[in-house]
C-alpha cells in the first residue's frame, strides 16, 4: 500500500484507539501520548502495533515500538516505513 496520506494514517490510529480504549476519536490528536493521556497499557500498545503492521505492512521491532510515545510518532513511523521490507534493528 503506497501513497498514504498523513490524515489517512492518523484517522486509522484515532479510530483504533477510540475503539480499543473507549474514548472519543476527536479527543485524540498527534500530540496525544499513549500512556499519559490515554492510559494505554502494554497490551493496548501491542494491539496497536499489530493493527499498524497488518493494515500498512510495516514491521516494528519491540525497541522501535518502545520509542513511539505519541500518536504523531506512530503516524511518522508508518509513513516512513510503509512498504519497507526490513526495518528491524
Amino acid at each position: 500500500m503506497t501513497g498514504l496520506g498523513r490524515e489517512q494514517v492518523l484517522g486509522l490510529i484515532q479510530a483504533h484507539l477510540a475503539d480499543e480504549l473507549d474514548v472519543e476519536s476527536g479527543a485524540i490528536s498527534e500530540a496525544t501520548r499513549f500512556k499519559e493521556d490515554l492510559e494505554a497499557d502494554s497490551l493496548d500498545l501491542y494491539t496497536l502495533v499489530q493493527e499498524l503492521e497488518d493494515t500498512y505492512g510495516v514491521k516494528m521491532s519491540d525497541e522501535q515500538a518502545a520509542e513511539i510515545l505519541t500518536v504523531g510518532q506512530a503516524v511518522d513511523f508508518v509513513l516512513a516505513h510503509n512498504g519497507t521490507a526490513d526495518v528491524g534493528r
